[in-house]
């Protein structure tokens, strides 16, 4: 960066010329010449960064910047601003005088840079107004802020429109990287299950052969009768690991020392059932000679068949029931507006966040015949999913998340309790402003609550609120029951 290069009957040229100043009178445009701060920033060279204190308002002269935001370890680039029209970047109907300043709107808002500005060619020429001096500008010059008020209005719209570009995006990583999570262990099971299915059924057809050759009639009845009580056993109850470890160790030895060649496999499946080492015995006491071992080994193939195909059909109906989530929860197929459930949103989200969620107690406190909500239900799985991600977070792997739903009059209210560090009292009012946070530059856009804000009181008509002290944050949503 070095110094102004710009004489003063340049500059005031130069300044009369843009939009911006274009109405001032002769004296406020002598008084604008006597507060600019001219500059020349060499190509590459930062104006402002993310996450500064906003101290000046910049415009233009000649020359052109690049506006660039980090977002979850990515730099964005946001907009350019140039003064040739060959520059000029057009997007979202923006202004043209949108192209000559920026750094206005942290100023209005008391807050810091919310992106990163850098020159962007080897002669970019900027003037600098500080904060005092901003301010001043809007009270002596009317015409300023008929032309900074547009483009202000268009940037929080333009910025809106790249958040809920972005939180959909993020969304749908959200809803991928739980579907990956949750879907994992039902198609690990699938996939072992088909692989070892086969194998097992060879066995089987192989120990069938062998025991329908070793056994007699009333030896095959009374295997017969043990499969079919085997078969209608109920769930085993939970047991002591220990115990079930010392009675398949036990149900093992035994049915070695009969001569079964998988008794390994024989006493891990029958304790697994939670049934007691003397059980099996007492059942094939009418089994004895060459025949028992055959009976062993054909009931060991049988077990482990069984146990495949009941790994089946459990992983089956999970899958479902996650894709089924997933497609209740990004609502496809459906229209925008309609009747539905708040709880299903709730409970769609917690499916979808569950890998975020281990280790935290979940309570949900839903009363019986909850009526139906008018509105937008995958706006809203938006909001659930912003609220809950941050009371995760907040809680770092151990907590209490508590999900209420009650009518109040009128209304439905909904209200995401945690039990984390909470949110610091002095925070607490700008939460829900326009890229206000507190997370670290590059983990956070300050938009999601915003944007959580926008779906409740703007979509719905509703109303957002929060309470926080350590170790309790409660975020309350009020939904009209009906939309007019």
């Amino acid at each position: 960066m070095t110094g102004s290069a710009i004489g003063a009957g340049d500059l005031r040229r130069a300044l009369h010329g843009l939009e911006i100043f274009a109405g001032l009178t002769g004296d406020q445009l002598d008084w604008l010449l006597s507060v600019s701060k001219p500059r020349v920033l060499a190509d590459g060279a930062v104006l402002f960064r993310d996450g500064e204190e906003a101290t000046a308002f910049h415009v233009l002269l000649s020359g052109g910047l690049v506006v660039t935001k980090v977002v979850d370890g990515r730099e964005e680039v946001l907009t350019r601003h140039a003064t040739d029209a060959a520059g000029a970047e057009e997007h979202d109907g923006k202004p043209p005088a949108a192209h000559r300043f920026t750094g206005e709107l942290p100023l209005l808002t008391e807050g810091s840079y919310v992106a990163t500005a850098a020159a962007s060619g080897p002669a970019t020429t900027v003037v600098s107004y500080p904060r005092p001096v901003f301010f001043e500008m809007l009270t002596r010059c009317h015409g300023v802020a008929a032309v900074l008020l547009p483009v202000l209005a268009w940037r929080i719209k333009s910025s809106e429109v790249q958040a809920r570009k972005r939180a959909t995006v993020e969304a749908l990583g959200t809803l991928a990287a739980g579907l990956a999570h949750e879907l994992n262990n039902p198609a690990a099971a699938v996939a072992r299950a088909a692989q070892e299915l086969a194998p097992a059924l060879d066995r089987l057809t192989r120990t069938a052969h062998a025991w329908g050759a070793a056994a007699t009639g009333a030896q095959r009845t009374v295997l017969d009768r043990l499969a079919d009580e085997l078969a209608e056993l109920p769930p085993p109850a939970a047991t002591d690991p220990l115990a079930q470890a010392d009675a398949e160790e036990e149900i093992a030895d035994w049915a070695e020392e009969a001569g079964a060649k998988r008794a390994g496999p024989l006493g891990a499946a029958v304790a697994d059932l939670g049934l007691e080492p003397a059980w099996l015995p007492d059942r094939l006491e009418g089994v004895g000679g060459p025949a028992l071992p055959a009976a062993l080994d054909h009931l060991a193939a049988l077990l482990e068949a069984r146990s495949l195909a009941a790994e089946l059909r459990a992983a089956g109906p999970r899958i479902s029931q996650l894709v089924a989530a997933t497609r209740d929860y990004a609502n496809l197929d459906r229209a925008p507006e309609q009747r539905f459930a708040v709880t299903d949103g709730l409970e769609n989200t917690l499916v979808v966040l569950r890998a975020k969620l281990t280790g935290i107690g979940i309570v949900r406190d839903y009363p019986p015949d909850l009526p139906e909500l008018t509105g937008y239900p995958s706006e809203l799985n938006q909001v659930w999913t912003n609220l809950v991600d941050n009371a995760a977070e907040a809680m770092e792997g151990s907590g209490v998340l508590t999900l209420g739903v009650r009518t109040e009059g009128a209304c439905m209210v909904v209200e995401i309790i945690d039990t984390g560090r909470g949110i610091p009292e002095e925070v607490l009012p700008r939460i829900f402003e326009p890229f206000y946070t507190t997370k670290d530059v590059g983990k956070g856009t300050g938009l999601g609550l915003h944007l959580s804000y926008r779906i409740v009181t703007q979509r719905h008509r509703g109303s957002i609120t929060a309470r926080s002290v350590p170790g309790s944050t409660r975020m309350t949503v009020r939904l009209p029951l009906s939309q007019p």
